[in-house]
């Protein structure tokens, strides 16, 4: 898959910019991966001293932002690690689900070794997490997901603990969304198997809002991408 990094430009200006990372492409360098590409690999080629201030999953889409310089970074990671910056995902849930600024402050442990994570009263770190029903299908939810931290798979965990697991994530107990599913009269060919909707974790970062060196805020809004689109038009289609 070749990438062209300019393609994915949302927004850029002297000390920042801000991409529509696509799924499938991991945000740093990973180690033992077929994939050459990585955001940060592709960022350092467009600008050379580019450094990446927050991480998406690598199956998960959006906004993420890049520090062209050093202090651009500083400045940028300082409002991460302050809980400045403003973050909005959208993601689709199996069930119908009403969720009107539900608040979901459960603290979550990672498992190094599974590369996944718990949650853990004890000995986790504290999470938050506020969500809002955008959308209810007839099976399915559109969810809005504003983490106030952000820690590894937290808007994961946290929907699963609502009981309302993200489409196509396995490792949290989400299922697949299947065109038979929400078709009637679906007749799927013989011999052919039917792929799901959606072939990852139903997650996409829609919104990044921070300020830039000059105290100006900075804010970005991620298209969906095709098969996230794809996904939330055949909910509304059969709903």
């Amino acid at each position: 898959m070749k990438l062209n990094f300019q393609d994915l430009i949302l927004l850029e200006n002297d000390d920042y910019v801000v991409v529509n990372k696509p799924p499938f492409i991991a945000t740093l360098d990973e180690r033992n991966a077929d994939n050459p590409y990585s955001l940060l690999r592709l960022a350092r080629a467009y600008s050379p001293d580019a450094q990446v201030a927050h991480r998406l999953d690598k199956e998960t889409s959006g906004c993420l932002a890049i520090a062209k310089n050093p202090e651009a970074y500083r400045h940028l990671a300082m409002q991460f690690e302050h809980r400045e910056v403003k973050k909005i995902y959208h993601a689709v849930v199996g069930g119908v689900q009403n969720f009107e600024g539900i608040s979901v402050y459960l603290p979550i442990m990672p498992l190094p070794r599974n590369g996944v994570v718990k949650i853990d009263r004890q000995k986790g770190k504290e999470a938050e997490t506020i969500f809002n029903t955008l959308r209810a299908f007839r099976q399915h939810t559109l969810v809005e997901c504003m983490p106030i931290t952000g820690r590894m798979h937290q808007i994961r965990i946290h929907l699963t603990c609502l009981k309302a697991a993200i489409v196509q994530d396995e490792t949290y107990g989400g299922k697949p969304v299947f065109l038979s599913q929400l078709k009637r009269d679906y007749n799927l060919k013989k011999d052919t198997e039917e792929l799901p909707l959606i072939k990852r974790v139903a997650l996409h970062a829609r919104s990044l809002t921070f300020t830039g060196l000059d105290d100006q805020e900075i804010s970005v809004e991620a298209p969906y991408p095709k098969d996230f689109e794809v996904l939330v038009k055949q909910l509304e289609k059969f709903s």
